[in-house]
Order: C-alpha cells, then structure tokens, then sequence
C-alpha cells in the first residue's frame, strides 16, 4: 500500500513538473507557437478550401512568363472565372515571389472599386500557384486600338476618366500602379474599363514619397525612371498620358522600333500633338506628359488636378463610378464564356490536361516563399458583392 501510495504520489509530481515545463515554453514562444498555429490553420484551409479540382478548365485566354490565364467553371457556383496559374519554380528562379506577393495583396485591397479586377479566391498547391479572378470578356484595350487604329476624342475621354478614377483608389490606398498600358487594360461585357496584372505595384507609397526601383515597358515609362531618379506617384500620371495620346493618335507618343531612339525621345524630343482633336486635349497631355514630376498634372493633389481639367467636362465623376454612365462602345459578347475578343494565338491552345488532377497538399520548401498566399473570402462576403456595380 505504501509502495502503490509513493508511486502515484511521484507521478502527480512529474505530471505537475512536466505541466510547468510545458506552460513556460509556450508562454516564452508564444509567438513561435502563433506563427505556428496560423501556419497549421493555412495549411488546413489549403488542403480543406478550394483546389484545383474544382473547376473545369475551358480555354487558354492568356499566357506569360510564369504560366498561363483560363476561363474556368466553378462545378458547384458554375460561376465563371479567370484563372491565373503560375508555375513557383519558374518564380523562385527569377525571383519574381516578392512581385507574386504583391499582386495578391493588392488585388485584395482593390476589392472596393469598379475598374479594378478583383480577386475571389488565391490558393496554391506544392508547384503550383493559382489566381482565380474576374472573367473579363470585353477584349484588352490594345487588342481593339489594333483593331480600329484611334479612338474618338469622346471614347478616349470615357476611358481615361475610368483609368483615372482607378489610379486615384490606388494612390488613396498608398498603392502606386507603375505599369500602365493598354495590354492591362481590359473591357468588361457592359464596356467598362478594368485594370489588372498588378505585379508591379508599389505599396506603402504615402503622398510626396518615392521610389527607386526601375520597372515597368519601355514605351511607357517616365523620364525620371529611365534616369534612374527617385519618383513617385506621379509615373502613374505619366502613363495615363501616354495611353491616352495612343488612344487619341494610334501609337505612344515617342515610339520607335529602335529602344535607344524611343528612350532618347522620352528624355528629349519634343511632345508633337496633331491636329484633329480639341485644344482641351492638347492641354490635358501637355500636363501629364510633362517631364519635370514636379510640374506634371497630378503630382500635387492627384486626381483632383485631372478631375478640374475642361478635358474631362463632360463626365460626372460620381456617376462615373456608379457606372451609371453608358459605355460608348459595348463589345458584342454573346454569354459569359465568350472568348472571341481574345487572341486566337492563346485561345487555340490545348487546355493542360493535368490542371484539375493534382489536389494533393505537399510540403515543399517552395512553399515558404509564398506563405500566407491562399485566400478565401469569409462565407458572409463574396468579391461578387463589391465587383458588379449596377
């Protein structure tokens, strides 16, 4: 009895020390323990959420560096979406994962706004990472400027006050959008703009601060990135000024086949502004495409200097973005899976038959790069609510 007595008496007692050993490892790491538990939750929703298998793969819509976009049906919604799939070890091999990061961030925050695509759901298995997106059917803006040569002054106004408007929700959001062209500039079915590919978006830009890194295409970028200058918001302004001259006159406002000639004419040939369009017009684009960031049209107080501009007369910009202003042209799509305003050069591409296949969860070291990359929207909200304004 004595003995049995001892014996339970010295198992409390380690029970008790291995108790207190346990509370004061936690409370010591508790922020390990939490790094850990979230990583735990991530995987779990990675594994439970949404994969692969839950869409049927459509058409090929686009392709780039690092994977290919495709309509996708979700099989349970049968909603419609753009699916971005990149491959991670091409992204790990040109150290593209801080860009990659960046996106999703910023098409989380753009959820708010009519002419920026928004993102339902980020997910991503042991190779492979995926963007499911709006599906935007109304054609690039490049691919319809190829396709008519110029815009009517009264098309081109529509569109850059809708660019315009977007830009200045990013600069609000300390988000510098950096890449401005018409290949990201999309069409929706109703004839709206949308911007997208957000992979070189600056965040955490406030008013009057800059950046160094140089970055974003060469007929678009401004003097003072192609100086290597510190530069701030005011690029974006810059690039507003250029699609708008192309959509006016059919082509950049310094283009040249030779790079070396088209960046000695973005640094110093004059700004030739043609005939045929209005004096408001000229006005407008000598002050964005100013080369001094400090006197261009918006590197003050933003969007509020473009909104004063006669140029921009005729819009209401608060009807402008309740998109109660109708489109000037409405591409002729006939459902949500009609691709014929895409390039035939992508959408005559086989689908990769093993998309849908590889649901299996893996750990692999590719993974800590893009920790914190799925994302699922709360069961009480869905991107949709905030993205089909009437």
């Amino acid at each position: 009895m004595a003995v049995t007595e001892k014996k339970r008496r010295m198992s409390y007692s380690k029970m008790r020390g291995l108790v207190s050993f346990f509370t004061a490892v936690i409370k010591s790491k508790k922020a390990g323990f939490s790094g850990f538990v979230h990583k735990l939750m991530s995987n779990h929703q990675l594994c439970q959420q949404v994969k692969p298998s839950d869409f049927d793969y459509l058409k090929v819509i686009g392709k780039g560096s690092f994977g290919k976009v495709l309509l996708a049906r979700h099989r349970n919604s049968n909603e419609y979406y753009a699916v971005k799939v990149l491959q991670k070890q091409a992204i790990l091999r040109k150290r593209e994962q801080r860009h990659v990061m960046v996106e999703r961030s910023v098409l989380l925050k753009g959820l708010q706004h009519p002419f920026l695509v928004g993102l339902h759901f980020s997910f991503q298995t042991s190779n492979t990472l995926y963007f499911v997106l709006d599906f935007v059917n109304g054609g690039e803006l490049f691919y319809h400027l190829q396709r008519e040569g110029a815009f009517t002054e009264a098309r081109a106004t529509f569109y850059s006050a809708e660019m315009a408007s977007a830009l200045g929700y990013l600069h609000s959001l300390n988000i510098v959008y950096r890449d401005l062209k018409p290949e990201n500039i999309l069409l929706d079915a109703a004839g709206h703009v949308v911007l997208t590919d957000f992979g070189l978006c600056k965040e955490g830009v406030v008013m009057g601060g800059t950046m160094q890194t140089f970055c974003g295409t060469p007929e678009y970028l401004a003097p003072e990135v192609l100086l290597g200058h510190a530069y701030s918001r005011a690029v974006d302004w810059w690039g507003l000024g250029c699609v708008l001259y192309e959509m006016l006159y059919g082509l950049p406002p310094f283009y040249s086949r030779s790079k070396a000639v088209m960046f000695r004419n973005i640094l110093h040939a004059p700004l030739r502004l043609k005939s045929g369009v209005s004096q408001s017009s000229h006005s407008l684009l000598q002050g964005l495409l100013e080369r001094d960031c400090t006197k261009r049209l918006g590197g003050s107080n933003d969007l509020e200097e473009l909104q004063s501009q006669p140029f921009f007369k005729s819009i209401n910009w608060n009807d402008l973005v309740a998109r109660k202003i109708r489109p000037p042209f409405i591409p002729k799509v006939t459902g949500p899976c009609d691709v014929q305003y895409f390039d035939r050069e992508f959408t005559v591409m086989p689908v990769p038959a093993s998309l849908g296949l590889v649901d299996r969860c893996q750990k692999g070291i590719t993974n800590e790069a893009f920790s914190g990359f799925s994302y699922t929207p709360p069961p009480e909200f869905k991107a949709s609510d905030s993205l089909n304004v009437p």
